[in-house]
């Protein structure tokens, strides 16, 4: 059973996401709309893959993502931003796709994170 934590404060994007992922054979998708909840979410159970928005309100998930790195679990980006240098050098090598995304887009990130065939 594959689980993928969608971090995303536009609920009409995540719920887009939460779609798209079905799709792609995810069987299970989690949404949540803030770091905050987020973390929580991380802290009662574990997660296949995390799609990663890079806005998150006031700020950037850059922090929540070297999180990401230290627990080694597996993510990618969903970003506006158009190249990586806008990143933090650590995290230019993540997978990340831009939005709008699409099911072609977000399966080639899927294949890139966990290895689900896109």
């Amino acid at each position: 059973m594959t689980s993928v934590l969608v971090v995303e404060d536009n609920f009409i994007i995540a719920l887009e996401a939460e779609d798209i992922l079905a799709t792609l054979g995810v069987d299970e998708v989690v949404i949540a709309t803030s770091l905050k909840q987020a973390r929580e979410l991380m802290d009662q159970r574990a997660f296949d893959a995390v799609l990663l928005d890079v806005n998150l309100g006031p700020g950037t998930s850059f922090d929540f993502a070297r999180h990401l790195v230290e627990r080694g679990v597996p993510f990618g980006f969903a970003s506006g931003y158009g190249d990586g240098e806008d990143f933090p050098p650590e995290l230019r090598a993540v997978p990340r796709i831009s939005k709008p995304f699409n099911e072609t887009t977000l399966g080639d990130l899927l294949s890139r994170t966990i290895g689900l065939p896109g």
